[in-house]
């Protein structure tokens, strides 16, 4: 059973006893994400993610890495468009260190001026890893072409030239104005009990910072192309579409179709292109929800000389699509893969400590695995249809190719 309980700061911390597993998994989720950066800050919101790492008032960075190598557990964070998480992943005697040491680099970060220059090198590199994973660039890129005035098409990275601009201050400011206990949900999940609860509202239920709210801008979704030529050994297409929001009612019917269109093995395209054709060994699709829109892509990996070729073959695909082309069968099998992939993610605490406390950070409420499988079940072959619609305007086009 999954309970919320909301602090007297506002800070809300949502849990779910699991009595049979051995683990807890534990997470902080930040209701901020490179979306809420202004031009100047790009890039600050993964920046401080990595810098809550770097040491706090009574432990240095090594400490706190030795904290968890030493009782086997896990300590990682991510940081995406719309929000930060910092989580952990302990045996269930161990979940009271795990609580302490989130809370010490949550609060008690020093932010020494000269580990957060090393950190920027940390982090430089970790932008040139991704422009030389061809595979990863194209996605980036996809983003650009879709947003460019909104800071939602930004690199969650940010480059090299916004990470040398950011001040200590300036990093403490972003902080002190998102890092509030009105942004702030601490999810745990696995083998709890009523005094981890209430060592978590001790040590995050009581802080006070103001939030001014994340006034986002509505993005506009512009179809272009963009083309970046560099030596690699494959071309990558990615194709971009409008998709859904979060709150939207048919997103559960977008994600069968989404199945349908790539989402499998067994998907339209991977079976086209790649099983049938040999044309790619990579080949997908996939959705992005946030608050207030979304975003349907394809990706493929082609020889140079056959992008031209897979291109043309996911706009046919689509046509067809569009046109009726889509069967009883195929819903009913996208349905199942859906509910399958939902209930083997419960048998993981790690996943369902995300899962609660993303529902509860960007929809402000849990939906039970019941629930959701009732509106899989609900979604008709009419409902998919009519989300065909969705590709019907010009796409978004990025490429990366050698030629």
């Amino acid at each position: 059973m999954v309970t919320t309980y909301t602090c007297q700061n506002g800070l809300r911390i949502v849990s779910e006893h699991i009595p049979h597993f051995r683990s807890v998994a534990v997470g902080v989720f930040v209701n901020t994400g490179s979306r809420d950066e202004r031009p100047e800050e790009n890039g600050i919101t993964h920046f401080i993610e990595h810098l809550l790492f770097k040491g706090t008032k009574t432990r240095s960075a090594k400490d706190i890495a030795r904290e968890f190598d030493r009782i086997g557990g896990d300590l990682n964070a991510y940081t995406s468009k719309e929000c930060t998480c910092y989580y952990a992943k302990v045996l269930d005697h161990h979940a009271p260190l795990a609580v302490e040491v989130l809370a010490d680099m949550f609060f008690n970060s020093v932010m020494d001026p000269l580990e957060i220059d090393k950190e920027r090198l940390v982090v430089k590199e970790e932008i040139s890893m991704t422009e030389d994973m061809a595979d990863d660039d194209v996605h980036e890129q996809l983003w650009r072409v879709m947003y460019p005035d909104n800071s939602i098409g930004a690199p969650i990275l940010g480059t090299a030239e916004t990470l040398d601009r950011f001040s200590r201050q300036q990093i403490l400011d972003y902080m002190e104005r998102h890092y509030t206990p009105a942004n702030t949900v601490i999810s745990v999940a696995g083998h709890i009990d009523a005094k981890l609860l209430t060592q978590i509202e001790a040590l995050f239920g009581s802080f006070e910072r103001k939030s001014p709210g994340n006034a986002h801008v509505l993005p506009t979704f512009v179809p272009g192309q963009s083309i970046k030529h560099k030596e690699t050994e494959q071309a990558h297409i990615c194709l971009g579409y409008p998709g859904l929001s979060l709150q939207d009612d048919r997103l559960f019917a977008l994600a069968v179709l989404n199945n349908i269109i790539g989402g499998s093995m067994s998907s339209r395209l991977f079976q086209e292109i790649r099983e049938d054709r040999g044309l790619a060994y990579s080949v997908y699709s996939y959705h992005s929800a946030y608050s207030d829109h979304g975003t349907l892509a394809i990706y493929g990996g082609t020889a140079d000389h056959q992008v031209g070729e897979v291109e043309e073959l996911i706009r046919a695909s689509l046509q067809r699509m569009r046109e009726g082309d889509i069967s009883n069968v195929e819903i009913t099998d996208s349905r199942e893969q859906l509910k399958g992939n939902l209930l083997l993610g419960l048998e993981s605490t790690g996943s369902r400590m995300s899962r609660n406390g993303k529902y509860e950070l960007l929809h402000g409420k849990h939906q039970s695995a019941d629930d959701i499988i009732r509106l899989i079940d609900a979604v008709e072959r009419k409902h998919v249809l009519d989300l065909m619609q969705l590709t019907i305007a010009a796409p978004a086009v990025s490429i990366i190719r050698s030629q």
